[in-house]
């Protein structure tokens, strides 16, 4: 599982992506996101701007990442 430390109050889920590696680009991220891929908190999110806070849950290809 992968931890992404915030600096700020949240963290946009695109951003997270990226952050954690599973992602290239922002471009990747969208089109993952859009495509239903992305799950937060065990639903799929289909917002690339989610806003992102401590304690959430993001899956995507067999991958978790834990926002603290």
């Amino acid at each position: 599982m992968e931890v992404i430390k915030l600096r700020d109050d949240y963290i946009k889920l695109g951003q997270a992506l990226k952050a954690a590696g599973l992602v290239e680009s922002g471009v990747d991220a969208k089109f993952v996101i859009n495509d239903g891929l992305v799950k937060v908190n065990g639903s799929v999110e289909i917002q690339r701007g989610k806003k992102l806070y401590s304690g959430d849950i993001v899956e995507f290809d067999n991958n978790t990442i834990k926002i603290e």
